[in-house]
């Protein structure tokens, strides 16, 4: 009974999110102020963004569970410093997992060629559409430094909450309009 509740509470979030997300003017703002708390938590946050095809931006990404996971969130794609479309996260997970957990997440298109995959695609899977390597970085390392391997680099930072299994993996990115 109580995993079925969590999936009722989570399957409400996400209608919830999905039928009142935040405006396009709230949401551009919500942005800005995402690139700004990168910038001050990764050493050379901004110039890194400032190099790559363009980005991801999800602001405020809230995830629940208790055996059954949800994940949900709105944002939008950045290229050469203005946001060019608007997006949504949403995954499902099911195992060992306990709590709650907001967090903002940027998704970092390293290639042109990357970039155009995911403007193509109908509908965007991580892990079968494209492979997202988390960044990982030592304190006080500028991210500029990092030689990354994979064409997409997620970053997954200011999380607020508790919550075991932090991956993007699964998570489904698509269009939205505002």
């Amino acid at each position: 009974m109580k995993r079925f509740m969590a999936f009722l509470a989570m399957v409400i979030l996400i209608m919830a999110q999905t039928a009142w997300g935040a405006s396009k003017e709230v949401l551009d703002i919500e942005i800005k102020e995402t690139i700004k708390a990168f910038d001050k938590e990764v050493k050379g946050g901004a110039e890194f963004l400032r190099k790559s095809k363009g980005y991801l931006v999800f602001p405020n990404v809230y995830k629940a569970g208790i055996g059954i996971g949800g994940e949900y969130g709105e944002g939008g794609l950045v290229i050469n410093g203005k946001i060019v479309g608007y997006y949504n996260t949403v995954s499902a997970s099911f195992g060992f997992q306990l709590g709650a957990q907001k967090k903002s997440i940027i998704i970092v298109f390293l290639t042109q060629k990357a970039l155009e995959n995911f403007r193509k695609s109908d509908g965007w899977k991580i892990g079968a559409d494209a492979s997202v390597a988390i960044a990982k970085w030592g304190v006080g390392e500028d991210i500029n430094t990092i030689d990354f391997k994979e064409p997409v680099v997620g970053f997954v930072f200011g999380n607020k909450g508790l919550m075991y299994n932090l991956t993007l993996e699964g998570s489904k990115i698509s269009k939205i309009k505002k």
